[in-house]
This record gives C-alpha cells, structure tokens and sequence, in this order.
C-alpha cells in the first residue's frame, strides 16, 4: 500500500546519471542535451563501469538517454544497450532507473525486470509545448498517456513530470495535473511528479525570478490539491535559489530527485551539496533523509527478487552515516 508522505520529510536519491547516448530522432527546440544521430557516440559498458567506480555512494543509477525511432535499424542495439547497462547496475548492488523515451510494451516489460523504477517526464498540455514538439513526434500528448496507461498496466513504479514556463497557462498546469491524478486513481503506479521550471542554458542561465518564484509556488499548491496525496512532489534543487527552497516545501514539495555531481540536462547550474541542504532544511524544522530510486511505498510492486535488492540497497542508505 503506498503511504502519504510525512508533512516534516523532505527525500533525495544519491544518484549517478549515464548518457546510453545523446543522439535522438526528436529535435526539441528547447533541448541542449540533444546530438543528431549520426554525431552521436554510445556509451560503452567500460566507461560506464568507469563512471560508476567514480561515484560509489550512489544507489541510483539514473539511464537517461535520447531516443532511436521505432522501426529504425538502430532501435535494437539501442535497447539492448539499456538492457546490458541497467544489468550492469544491478551487479554493482545498484538500482537502475530509465528514462529513455516511449517504450513498446515488450521493451517496457523487459526493462521493467530490471528496473525497481522508470520515467517518462509527460510535459504539459496545450499549444506551447505542441510548438516546441513539432519536430519531435514522440513527444505527443496521445503517445504520452498511452506511455503512462502502458507503465500502470504493467505495474512500474513511475516517475512523470511537468516542463513549466514556456508559454503554458495556468487552466494549461490545472488540465495536466488532472490527467495525471486521473491515472493514479486508475493505476496507482505514480509515485513522483516532477514539477521542472525550464532554465535557459549556458551563457543565458540565470536564476528564477521572484515573479517566476511565485508563479511555481501557486503551481505546487496547486499540485498538491489536485494529486493523491501518496504521489510524492519533486523539484530539482539546482533549479530553485536555495535560501528560498523551504517555501517550496511548504508549499507541497516533499522529494528533491535525484543528486548527482552535475546536471546532464541544466549543467549550467550546479547541484547543491546533500550537506549543505541538510543543515539549511534543518534550520527550518525539515528532516532529509536519503531514498532508494523506488519510493517504499511502492515497493509492494515489485518482483519479489527486484525488491530484495531494493530493500537491501535502503538498508546500506540507512546505515551509511549522516
């Protein structure tokens, strides 16, 4: 049975992130993460195992990949390469994650016995995202929630999420979040919805704005009303000014993802040290505690041998030292 999450409890994955590959069929016109296909390198299994020597505290193992066309001659190399990676975690005691686009229901299965976790951030609704997607044709909202249904079906627990502040309106956020509340009362298999300002890259990042600020803090209210309460509201803290990250939590946040040394998505703005978040979420009567890549609350979907490897890995979490 999922739990609501507790008013005082603010949560964090220790994560490292593995790039399978940049290259992808969609051409976000929002997206510096993005390479065109023919320019792109696959990461191999050796400087993934060299990338995870390098990061041995972290229990999440974040595959966030750009997408191979369905039907394209790349696709199985492609899959199979999620495939060898999320193994590769799991032999290393950790706990893969995998965010790489729409899947089949075969590739979603599959994966699913691999992955305690997966994700697919929905985006949002209306004309401004359909602007920024018309040359992304996975990025549909009819493929989105066919995505969602597909992951509740199977039983996987999911992460989704909402790309704010480029263009949509309020009733836009409002319409979203009911679809997304309509499939966990379907399903159940929600356990995160991340609400993600949009941030301008490179020479143009800069931070949000008090009016910007205010904006997000009524969309998280918002959330919070309109979700079920278990389904856990997360923000990236590298996104929001840290001395003001508190009203964020007051206003419904209770998860801050996962924390990794950079941001492969916004490296322009650094990741905040887990202790200097601690101390400052203390000073406001916040605990933060580290997490597994499942929320426990789903654990109960899990293989039974998934969850044995889940439930060791928080062991290792909890006794690891403050």
């Amino acid at each position: 049975m999922t739990r609501v999450p507790a008013r005082d409890l603010v949560t964090w994955s220790p994560s490292v992130t593995l790039v399978p590959t940049r290259g992808c069929f969609n051409d976000c016109s929002y997206c510096s993460f993005r390479l065109p296909l023919d320019q792109a390198s696959p990461l191999s299994l050796v400087q993934a195992a060299e990338q995870l020597s390098a990061r041995p505290a972290a229990a999440e193992v974040l595959l966030l990949s750009g997408e191979v066309a369905p039907g394209s001659a790349q696709r199985s190399e492609w899959f199979a390469r999620l495939l060898a990676l999320s193994a590769l975690a799991l032999d290393q005691g950790r706990l893969p994650h995998t965010n790489a686009g729409p899947l089949s229901l075969r590739e979603m299965a599959a994966l699913g016995r691999l992955n305690p976790s997966m994700g697919l951030m929905f985006e949002g609704v209306g004309p401004a995202y359909d602007a920024l997607h018309r040359r992304a044709p996975s990025k549909s909202l009819e493929l989105r929630l066919a995505q969602l249904q597909q992951a509740g079906r199977l039983g996987i627990p999911f992460t989704t999420g909402l790309l704010l502040g480029v263009g949509e309106t309020m009733a836009q956020r409002e319409q979203a979040l009911l679809l997304l509340a309509d499939q966990q009362r379907r399903w159940g298999h929600l356990q995160e919805v991340i609400l993600q300002p949009w941030r301008p890259d490179g020479e143009a990042a800069r931070p949000l704005s008090e009016t910007e600020q205010s904006d997000l803090l009524t969309t998280i209210a918002m959330a919070r009303h309109l979700l079920p309460a278990e389904v856990n509201l997360q923000m990236p803290p590298n996104l929001w000014p840290l001395q003001q990250l508190p009203l964020a939590l007051d206003a419904g946040i209770s998860d801050l993802g996962g924390i990794d040394c950079s941001d492969v998505i916004n490296p322009a703005y650094p990741q905040p040290a887990p202790e200097v978040l601690q101390r400052l979420l203390a000073q406001h009567g916040w605990r933060l505690e580290p997490r597994t890549c499942v929320h426990q609350g789903w654990w109960s979907f899990l293989p039974r041998a998934l969850r044995r490897r889940v439930e060791q890995r928080a062991r290792l979490l909890a006794s690891a030292p403050a």
